[in-house]
């Protein structure tokens, strides 16, 4: 058994070249090998939003706080509130993150495939997300 303790790890910020707007990135857990399993707590300031990307086996995201949106391509923006589980499928390109107006925070879950838990691709233009 391991317990990793509240605040024994270090929040960063979201990269610029995956994130638009200021987002923070709390790591919540990175399975040991054989295992795959890895999650964090993101939180999305108003405006804020990942780039458009995919995950090789896909991802979860259990909506913990605020008001946010989620879109995968040719699909509709849907908004996406506490309590809320979004699943994205394996290789299925997506984007989400707060509301113009509304900080959102989520956990996400995902699995590593050959050490890569994410393919990031290009940013949300300002018209996408304003959809």
């Amino acid at each position: 058994m391991e317990i990793k303790r509240s605040g024994s790890r270090p929040s960063g910020k979201g990269p610029a070249d995956y994130f638009t707007g200021t987002v923070r990135v709390d790591p919540l857990f990175e399975a040991p090998e054989p295992a795959r399993g890895r999650g964090a707590l993101v939180t999305f300031e108003p405006g804020a939003r990942t780039a458009w990307h995919t995950h090789p086996l896909g991802q979860t995201l259990i909506v913990t706080s605020g008001l946010g949106w989620a879109q995968r391509l040719d699909g509709p923006v849907e908004e996406i509130r506490p309590g809320d589980v979004v699943w994205f499928a394996p290789g299925e390109k997506h984007w989400h993150g707060a509301t113009a107006t509304t900080a959102m925070s989520h956990i996400a879950i995902q699995e590593a495939l050959n050490g890569s838990p994410v393919d990031w691709l290009e940013k949300v233009s300002d018209e996408q997300y304003r959809r």
